[in-house]
């Protein structure tokens, strides 16, 4: 749990002094839409004085109906696709209606959010969509935030609350500090914790933005511990987890990906035909993602963001979206990934990650140690994928079926195994097998063209067009 509220470059400030601070901006005028959950942002605003001055207008189409009726259309109640059409809608009408009169001293903003808080009955997914569509400066051409959050308290009322506080921070944040994006996400969740809203996406956008990268901002919220994890696509496009894993079996592989090789490819490829088998996936929608942890990020100490760029665009030459997590543990990442879709849940990964994850140093936090560790990965029916290692002295292939594992726990892996939660790759390409990452990266350092044999032709342009890895060319 985190406690947000406190940025070395700038003075916290309470949401009332926020709120009070944009009412008093002459400038600022616009709309605020909410659906669902109440009016909690807005009722900020109208709190603390000197509304007139900023809210042109608030309303709620509670009704799905009515909401259908202003906005138009939506697949879902609670999702972006209406978060936008309210954000569209507002703004322009705001611009059409008022510009003439008081364009040229007013920066317009329009204000939505589409929200599902916790029900009566506690059974429904509490999350929401929040955006703000506005202008920097009079005149100027739209920028726009978007952000999804997860609301965490068990009690309706305090998600609301809470739900208040975070959209003040967003409008604040898009008033106050577009000029300096990063600090704008850290102050997302001043004067709450990570106990009680995540935000697992966000998305600048427009003129104010354009230098911008959304993957690096992406990178920011689970770094800041404002979420577990992010996801973007491979154009660079970012993913609302929930929303691009609905109703679809998920593969994941998780590697350092410095860069991506054949035989990461040849992974997920070997994986995908015996997933794509199982009884309960045959004919269903199989969603691949590469995975990187923010352990293997900060692997050399601090991040660095060239690094992982590169990563990220060598990713997206192979048409792979990305995923960052803070789930060093596979159990951790297995519960993240079982809370996005109800389908199957597989993970790929060599013979030599398979001895890691038995490795019973990694699970002294946890009560009941390996044992709970196990329990809770392969709760609901996950596969673990083994793509067998070859020893590069004798040739030897190391499988998930002749795998040394420790003596004292060699018999739960057995029983694993047997049941099927484990199931060896048989079906890999030789020619990929011995292809290590770290092999490759010296290579590429050393200015040993052979490199390029052994990635993907689209990394091995990327690579070279960008100068990635300390590539020199010869």
């Amino acid at each position: 749990m985190r406690l947000r509220g406190q940025h070395p470059t700038v003075e916290s400030l309470s949401t009332r002094q926020k709120a009070l601070e944009v009412n008093l901006d002459q400038r600022r005028y616009g709309t605020f839409a909410e659906i669902g959950a109440g009016q909690e942002v807005v009722r900020w605003f109208f709190r603390v004085g000197g509304a007139s001055g900023t809210i042109a207008k608030s309303m709620s189409a509670y009704d799905m109906k009515v909401s259908d009726a202003i906005y138009g259309r939506a697949s879902r109640y609670v999702c972006r696709e209406r978060l936008e059409s309210m954000l569209d809608y507002e703004h322009k009408l705001n611009i059409d209606r008022l510009r003439e009169s008081r364009g040229d001293t007013t920066a317009f903003f329009a204000f939505a959010d589409t929200v599902s808080a916790r029900n009566y009955h506690g059974t429904n997914h509490c999350h929401g969509w929040m955006g703000i569509k506005f202008q920097a400066h009079p005149r100027d051409d739209d920028s726009q935030i978007i952000i999804h959050v997860r609301m965490l308290d068990d009690d309706a009322a305090l998600q609301q609350e809470a739900l208040g506080i975070v959209g003040v921070n967003l409008v604040y944040g898009a008033t106050m500090l577009n000029h300096e994006p990063e600090l704008l996400v850290d102050s997302l969740l001043d004067g709450l914790t990570t106990s009680r809203i995540e935000i697992d996406m966000i998305e600048f956008s427009g003129i104010g933005f354009r230098h911008v990268d959304n993957r690096l901002m992406s990178l920011k919220l689970v770094e800041l511990g404002l979420s577990g994890a992010a996801m973007f696509a491979a154009n660079g496009e970012v993913l609302q987890p929930s929303e691009y894993f609905y109703r679809k079996a998920i593969l994941v592989e998780r590697g350092s990906f410095r860069p991506v090789c054949n035989v990461n490819l040849d992974m997920l490829r070997s994986a995908n035909e015996k997933f794509s088998a199982q009884p309960n996936v045959k004919g269903k929608e199989i969603a691949p993602v590469m995975e990187i942890t923010m352990n293997n990020l900060k692997a050399e100490g601090q991040i660095d963001l060239r690094d992982f760029l590169a990563r990220a665009d060598v990713i997206a030459a192979c048409g792979m979206p990305v995923l960052i997590s803070d789930y060093f543990q596979y159990y951790r990442l297995a519960a993240y990934l079982n809370g996005l879709t109800k389908e199957s849940i597989a993970i790929v990964m060599g013979a030599a990650s398979m001895k890691d994850l038995f490795d019973e140093q990694y699970y002294t936090g946890l009560q009941g140690g390996v044992l709970e560790s196990f329990g809770r990965l392969f709760k609901n029916d996950l596969k673990v994928f083994c793509y067998p290692l070859q020893n590069q002295q004798t040739g030897e292939l190391e499988t998930s079926d002749n795998l040394e594992i420790k003596p004292e726990i060699q018999q739960l892996y057995n029983y694993l195994r047997d049941r099927g939660d484990i199931v060896a790759l048989d079906n890999y390409d030789p020619n990929s097998l011995g292809i290590f990452s770290r092999d490759v990266l010296k290579r590429i350092r050393n200015g040993d063209e052979t490199w390029q044999s052994m990635v993907p032709p689209a990394v091995a342009e990327v690579i070279k067009s960008k100068s990635y890895f300390e590539y020199e060319p010869s």
